[in-house]
């Protein structure tokens, strides 16, 4: 797209204009800096979403002008506050995580931001809390967020057309890792999965959908969007 500036680099250059974009345009405040701080004391996964890339989610939130939107995996808390966030006041944002610790310290992190009373941490196995919400008829959400363990991110992706309307925006995290969707013959069940999720999007008549690799603080991977065009 356009011309391009200097090539080259790698991780540090990677994380150095990360840094430089984060504090011009997606500075944290002290909430999401302690978000951060007690993520790291708990001894969570650094597997958050970088500032830029929050705010990133905030804004499509706020184009797709979301007041219902669905998280499929919770860590810290540290997306669901820059999703929240986005939310009109009358907004809702259900979070689904599996281990309890994260969910614990996901609510400790939404109420100093002030948001426990917009957003719902239900805790378990995904897969199952999104058949509770099928069955009892708890969609449609205008987005949904998938973040969860990899190899099933194609179940994610049935339940969410479940869970959506003409209009909802999807967005999977972490579709790239650092190239390895390329090996068809990769035996990393994560690999796998995003690849059987990209090929099934890629072959869903409901959707309109692409892919952007990136490279940043988080190192190289990327994310797919997709918007519903049309009902199952």
């Amino acid at each position: 797209m356009g011309e391009g500036g200097r090539s080259g680099g790698g991780p540090d250059l990677w994380s150095a204009v990360d840094r430089y974009l984060v504090e011009r345009l997606a500075p944290e405040d002290a909430t999401l800096e302690a978000a951060q701080r007690e993520s790291r004391e708990a001894g969570l996964p650094p597997h958050e979403v970088a500032p830029n890339q929050g705010k990133l989610l905030g804004l499509l939130a706020r184009l797709a002008r979301a007041h219902r939107i669905l998280e499929i995996g919770t860590l810290a808390g540290y997306s669901s506050i820059w999703l929240a966030r986005a939310l009109p006041p009358e907004g809702r944002l259900v979070t689904l995580e599996a281990e309890p610790l994260h969910a614990e310290v996901a609510r400790r992190n939404l109420e100093r931001a002030g948001l426990a009373g917009r957003v719902e941490v239900c805790v378990g196995p995904a897969l199952d809390a999104l058949a509770q919400l099928v069955a009892e008829d708890g969609g449609p959400f205008d987005l949904v967020f998938i973040d969860a363990d990899k190899p099933r991110n194609p179940e994610y992706l049935e339940y969410a057309l479940k869970l959506s309307r003409v209009g909802t925006l999807l967005v999977a995290d972490n579709v790239v890792r650092e190239g390895a969707i390329l090996d068809a013959g990769s035996r990393d069940d994560r690999v796998q999965g995003i690849r059987t999720f990209l090929e099934r999007l890629a072959a869903e008549p409901r959707v309109t959908a692409t892919a952007i690799q990136t490279v940043g603080s988080k190192g190289h991977d990327g994310f797919a969007i997709a918007l519903v065009t049309a009902e199952g």
